[in-house]
């Protein structure tokens, strides 16, 4: 298992991680086999999406904010005040499962593994990655 960390700058927004995840990847010397992308936080995902026009991550955050928005009178903003947040999340989810070969990941030419942050700015964000392979 491996493990690195970021930091966010704005309340919501989606950091690519690809070219982390893939450094792991070639770093295990494993050739073939699954990579497992987790993020142990209940206010942030990961997903797999485009990442040639930046616009389509705004398009997303706003589709989210459309469908979930802040402060709709939620039962846990009067705890801590970040319900979206955890909603987001939770229709997103923590973790992405992908293929690598030959080393590098299996991923499509515009594809990406996207952090995606609903609470920030935050440090010290998590990603765990895991591998199986031969």
């Amino acid at each position: 298992m491996s493990e690195f960390s970021l930091s966010t700058t704005r309340s919501e927004e989606m950091i690519d991680i690809t070219g982390r995840v893939n450094g792991i990847v070639r770093q295990s010397k494993l050739k073939a086999g699954l990579c497992l992308v987790y993020t142990p936080h209940a206010t942030a995902a990961v997903i797999v999406n485009e990442n040639w026009d930046r616009n389509i991550c705004e398009d997303i955050l706003l589709s989210l904010s459309r469908m979930v928005p802040k402060h709709a009178d939620y039962k846990h903003d009067k705890v801590d005040n970040n319900a979206a947040a955890h909603i987001k999340s939770a229709m997103l989810g923590p973790s992405e499962t992908l293929t690598f070969k030959d080393g590098a990941l299996v991923l499509g030419k515009w594809q990406a593994i996207m952090f995606c942050e609903f609470d920030g700015p935050r440090q010290e964000r998590r990603i765990i990655v895991e591998l199986v392979g031969k």
